[in-house]
């Protein structure tokens, strides 16, 4: 390989670390820009399975029967067939179905439809931790999906200069995604170059779930923002506000918005804990990650004092903990989670984001479990695997109902 024989080229002379580090990185971008080309060829788009009539009657509670006869009178959407005749949906017809069924019977209208209604403010959702490995990514964009394929009208904004999420809704970030066209992009002190959120929103091929993907530039508001808080004259005092006001300006396109945040407590960080309506703070149940979270609590209540002596109140509906890539049959991990049920309560959510090798192989394909069809992986480790994320997403869909006062 090509980059292998580059890698044989370098002379054996002593590097300096930032030569070996710049080296290595420039042969890790190589390899990896290969192994996607590969995978996703430059004309290649992420597309959506379709979806069998029984999937359809559950997620719309349309009855089955009532599906087949509407396909054999020609009413609503029309379904593809299968090979063996078998009536599929794409999920843009499914949220048609939705859509006429909330029409025609009003006052059901939120079992079919549940959209936000007057009244009901923006829910904007922080998944949040510092420590790597604790399933930030994963958790965000099985959410978004089970809130998609529920009827919701979903933002995902990528904060990570990472850009784990983008990459998992197709938006490769050293390839897709150009300069000033991620959130900093919104966000950004200089006027001239600073454009509406609005321009950098995309459609995704998730009917129902629009982007704002990230690649390094978002690492530009972390080094941009001190420079204009030691401006005095200048607005860097209300950093904070920044993403704040910029949803404020696609509020009624959305029911919920999720932030995919950093690895990190910094300003980016700040930011989205002040935008959001709500929190889930994810934890593997593992001593090292635990400690670690607890200095991320620590660290983000003393930035939170911060914002509140510039007089930011936040005001959240509700902060919950996520345990993830939990193993229910490991001991140490039971005694971990004990422990914080035990110091937080009901703040733990009761489900658990199960480690399976179902999410594995669905995230090396960039995929959510939601993705998946049948037989890709085996029946049972892909219906337990579904049954625990679906259950994870359920509760915080209670939650958030609470919040809009639906329960």
């Amino acid at each position: 390989m090509a980059i292998a024989r580059q890698a044989e080229a370098v002379v054996t002379s002593k590097e300096d670390a930032g030569s070996k580090i710049t080296r290595h990185a420039t042969l890790l971008s190589g390899q990896l820009q290969q192994l996607r080309t590969r995978m996703y060829p430059p004309t290649a788009e992420k597309s959506l399975r379709h979806f069998l009539t029984n999937e359809v009657s559950k997620l719309t509670s349309i009855p089955d029967s009532t599906l087949k006869l509407m396909s054999s009178e020609g009413r609503g959407p029309i379904p593809g067939r299968l090979e063996n005749n078998h009536r599929v949906y794409t999920l843009a017809q499914i949220n048609e179905l939705r859509e006429m069924f909330a029409a025609q019977k009003p006052g059901d209208a939120l079992r079919f439809l549940p959209r936000r209604r007057g009244g009901e403010h923006l829910q904007v959702l922080a998944i949040a931790n510092f420590k790597g490995g604790s399933a930030k990514t994963t958790t965000c964009v099985h959410l978004a999906h089970y809130l998609a394929l529920q009827g919701y009208r979903v933002l995902a904004l990528d904060l990570d200069p990472q850009a784990s999420l983008s990459a998992m809704f197709g938006a490769q970030p050293e390839v897709d995604v150009g300069a000033n066209e991620t959130i900093y992009a919104a966000l950004r002190y200089d006027d001239a170059d600073r454009r509406p959120i609005r321009d950098i929103i995309r459609k995704t091929y998730f009917d129902g779930i629009d982007l704002i993907p990230s690649n390094l530039e978002v690492m530009e508001y972390e080094h941009e923002t001190p420079r204009v808080l030691a401006n005095k004259s200048s607005d860097g005092a209300i950093f904070f506000e920044r993403l704040k006001l910029a949803l404020a300006e696609v509020e009624q396109d959305y029911d919920i918005v999720i932030l995919d945040t950093p690895p990190s407590l910094g300003f980016l960080t700040l930011s989205a804990i002040y935008a959001a309506t709500s929190m889930i703070i994810t934890v593997h149940p593992a001593m090292l990650d635990v400690a670690s979270m607890s200095q991320f609590l620590l660290m983000m209540g003393d930035l939170i004092s911060v914002l509140n002596e510039n007089g930011a109140q936040l005001d959240q509906d509700f902060i919950r903990y996520l345990i993830t890539r939990h193993d229910p049959n490991d001991a140490p991990q039971s005694q971990v989670v004990a422990m914080l049920r035990h110091l937080f309560g009901s703040d733990v959510l009761l489900p658990t984001a199960i480690e399976s090798t179902a999410v594995e192989a669905a995230g090396l394909a960039k995929k959510s479990l939601y993705e998946l069809e049948m037989g890709q992986i085996g029946r049972d480790t892909h219906k337990r695997a579904r049954e625990a994320v679906d259950a994870v997403n359920e509760g915080v869909i209670r939650l958030i109902n609470a919040s809009w006062g639906r329960e």
